[in-house]
C-alpha cells in the first residue's frame, strides 16, 4: 500500500495470525461426495430449465447435476468447461443467487434452490485435482492471434481459439496473468492460490504464449499487433479508476478500493497489511462490499458502506449486502459525499442525504475516518482504441469492432456487466466468431 495512506490510526497488524487465517478461510467449504449427491438429487432435472437461460456461459445444468448424481462428477465437470473454461472461479464468485440459483425451479417453489454454484465447483475442482485437462488441441492452422488482457474474457477467447488450432500470443500489463480473477477478487472467495493454479490448468491446452509485463501503448502499439497477427483481441478491461469530485478527497487515507484489494490479494502476509480504525467505503458495487467486508477481516473496529442511491440498487446483490452486515459491515444508502475533512489526512468525511433522483436534501452528516476506499466504478484507459461507446469499446455481434481484424469483449467492451461469467462468455464468443473469419 501507498506509504500516503499511513496515517494515525491506520496500522499494520491489527489480528494475530489465527484471527487472520479464521477471518480468510474459504467463504464456501466444498462439497463432499456424499454431500454432492444429495444436493444434485434435489434438481428436478427440468427439459427446459430455466436456469439454463439465466446462465450467461450457457451451460446445461441439469445435465452436469445429473452426471454428478449419477456417479460421473469428470463428465459433468467436462459439461461446464465446454461452456465456461473458467467454471472453477465462476463457481467461486458468480452471484448464483441472482443467476442460475434465483431461477431455479426449486427456489421458485420451496425458497430454497438447488447449490448450482457449489456443485459445479465439486466437479470442477475434482477434475483439476487430478491434473486433467478434458480438451485437446486441433492440428494448427498457421494462423497467429493477439489476445491483449489475461483476465476472464482473454483467457476464454486464448483458449478456445487454441483448441481451434490457432497459436495465440497473450499480452498483459501486469505481472501476473488472471486479471481481476488474479488481483480483484476478494481473498476469502478465491483461496489457496486458485485463481493462478486455474490458468496454469487452462494453458495445458497448448498454442498459447504468455508474455506478462506487456502493456498495450507503453511496449506494443494497437497497430503492430494487428500488422504481425490475423486478429486481434482485446480484453483489456477498465485500468482507470473515477476520481472522488469531494473538496479534500486528494487527502492522505483517501485510496482506491481496487488498489487496495490487488494489494491484499497479493500480499504474503496479512498482518503487514495497513488497516484504519474508521473505514468508509464509498460505492454500492462488489468491489465496495469485497473492500469493506476484508477491512472488518483485517481488524477495522468501525466499517461503513456509503451509497449514492437506495438499497434496492445496489449493483452488489442481497445476498453480499447480507454478507456485510454479518461481518458487521453498516450500509448508509441516499447519500452522497460532499467534503473530505482533516489537516493533511483524512479525519471525517462529510456526507448528504439525496432523495431518490439523487437530488440533495440539505441534511448533512459526518462520520469518523482514517481510511476511505473510492469504490465509485473504472473507467477505460488507452490510446488509439476502437471507436467507443459510453466510454467503452464499441462492438457489434460477436464482439467486433470498427477496426478490421479486432475485437473485443469483457468490461472494456460497451455491454460488459463487470461479471466474471459475462467476461467468459464474450471472449469464448468473440472466439469462436474470429475463427468464423479466419476460415473465410
Amino acid at each position: 500500500m501507498d506509504a500516503k495512506a499511513l496515517a494515525e490510526g491506520v496500522i499494520a497488524g491489527r489480528l494475530n495470525a489465527d484471527e487472520l487465517a479464521a477471518g480468510f478461510t474459504d467463504l464456501h467449504a466444498p462439497l463432499t461426495d456424499h454431500e454432492a449427491v444429495v444436493a444434485a438429487d434435489r434438481c428436478y432435472f427440468c427439459h427446459d430449465a430455466p436456469c439454463i437461460t439465466a446462465c450467461p456461459t450457457d451451460i446445461d445444468i441439469p445435465l452436469f447435476i445429473r452426471q454428478i448424481a449419477t456417479g460421473t462428477p469428470d463428465a459433468a465437470a467436462k459439461t461446464i468447461l465446454s461452456q465456461n473454461i473458467l467454471g472453477g472461479m465462476c463457481a467461486r464468485v458468480c452471484p448464483t443467487e441472482t443467476l442460475c440459483e434465483e431461477s431455479c425451479v426449486r427456489e421458485m417453489a420451496e425458497g430454497k434452490p438447488v447449490e448450482i454454484g457449489r456443485l459445479q465447483r465439486y466437479a470442477t475442482d475434482g477434475l483439476m485435482a487430478k491434473g486433467v485437462h478434458p480438451f485437446r488441441r486441433a492440428d494448427p492452422t498457421g494462423r497467429k492471434i493477439a489476445v491483449v488482457g489475461a483476465g476472464p474474457a482473454g483467457l476464454a477467447c486464448a483458449h478456445r481459439l487454441a483448441m481451434k488450432g490457432h497459436d495465440v500470443v497473450v499480452f498483459d500489463a501486469r505481472e501476473k496473468p488472471g486479471g481481476l480473477n488474479e488481483y480483484g477478487i476478494a481473498a476469502y472467495k478465491s483461496t489457496e492460490d486458485f485463481a493462478a493454479r486455474e490458468v496454469d490448468w487452462l494453458m495445458q491446452i497448448g498454442g498459447i504464449q504468455m508474455q506478462t509485463g506487456k502493456a498495450v501503448g507503453r511496449d506494443i502499439t494497437l497497430e503492430e499487433l494487428r500488422a504481425d497477427h490475423d486478429a486481434v483481441f482485446l480484453g483489456i478491461g477498465l485500468g482507470g479508476v473515477n476520481a472522488l469530485s469531494a473538496p479534500g478527497a486528494e487527502k492522505d487515507g483517501v485510496l482506491d478500493a481496487v488498489g487496495f484489494i490487488a494489494d491484499l490479494r497479493q500480499t504474503p502476509d496479512l498482518s503487514a497489511l495497513p488497516v484504519g480504525r474508521d473505514v468508509v467505503v464509498i460505492g454500492g458495487g462488489m468491489t465496495a462490499v469485497d473492500a469493506a467486508v476484508q477491512s472488518k477481516l483485517l481488524g477495522a473496529l468501525n466499517v461503513t458502506i456509503v451509497y449514492r442511491r437506495g438499497r434496492a440498487r445496489m449493483n452488489a446483490s442481497r445476498y453480499e449486502q447480507e454478507l456485510a452486515a454479518s461481518k458487521g459491515v453498516r450500509i448508509i444508502c441516499n447519500a452522497s459525499p460532499v467534503a473530505v475533512h482533516g489537516n493533511g489526512s483524512v479525519r471525517e468525511i462529510e456526507f448528504e442525504y439525496t432523495d431518490d433522483a439523487l437530488q440533495p436534501t440539505g441534511q448533512t452528516f459526518r462520520l469518523a475516518a482514517d481510511q476511505v476506499f473510492k469504490a465509485i466504478g473504472q473507467s477505460l484507459t488507452g490510446a488509439d482504441l476502437p471507436d467507443l461507446a459510453g466510454g467503452k469499446i464499441a462492438v457489434t455481434g460477436a464482439g467486433r469492432t470498427s477496426l478490421d481484424g479486432v475485437w473485443a469483449g469483457g468490461d472494456c467492451a460497451a455491454g460488459g456487466e463487470d461479471l466474471t461469467v459475462t467476461a467468459v462468455a464474450q471472449g469464448r464468443d468473440a472466439a469462436e466468431d474470429i475463427h468464423a473469419a479466419l476460415a473465410t
